[in-house]
Formats: C-alpha cells, sequence, structure tokens
C-alpha cells in the first residue's frame, strides 16, 4: 500500500489540492480530516491576559528609540563564541 498525505485549503468552497499524477483506473480512498484546532498565530499570542500585555509593552518600547540596541555587523563577524554561546 502507497499512501500521499498532503495538507489543502479550501477555497471559494472548494478544496484546493495539489495535482497527483495517478495512473488512469487507480483506484483510491480518500479521507479528510477538517482541523477544527487551528489558531492563526497572532490570536494565539493575544490569547492570554498576560501574552497579550507583553506583547503591547514590547511594542511600546519598539517606538522609543533608546531603546534600540545598534550593531555594526564587521566587528560581529569578528566576535567569537564558545560551544555554550559565551562570547570568548
Amino acid at each position: 500500500m502507497n499512501a500521499i498525505k498532503c495538507r489543502a485549503v479550501v477555497k471559494n468552497g472548494k478544496l484546493d489540492m495539489p495535482v497527483i499524477n495517478l495512473p488512469e483506473g487507480t483506484v483510491v480512498e480518500a479521507v479528510l480530516w477538517v482541523d477544527q484546532d487551528v489558531q492563526d498565530e497572532t490570536e494565539y499570542l493575544l490569547s492570554t491576559d498576560a501574552n497579550r500585555r507583553y506583547l503591547l509593552e514590547a511594542l511600546e518600547e519598539l517606538e522609543q528609540p533608546q531603546n534600540f540596541v545598534y550593531v555594526d555587523i564587521d566587528n560581529l563577524s569578528k566576535l567569537q563564541f564558545s560551544s555554550k554561546g559565551a562570547m570568548l
């Protein structure tokens, strides 16, 4: 038995699936699982009060240039780090 697994999305009321080239007359059995628990990343990140507050505070900090960290790419490439991530 061979199996092909793919993830597809319904668009305009139709299942938008990739073309699968099978010989004419091939008998296939299709089982569709509808993802009920799919949650948008933004919705997930804002799903708790703590996360929402943290993200809103982070966005406010981005509006303040004194919070920016400027990195000189030329100097950064010269830095060496240990296997544990500590700067040498």
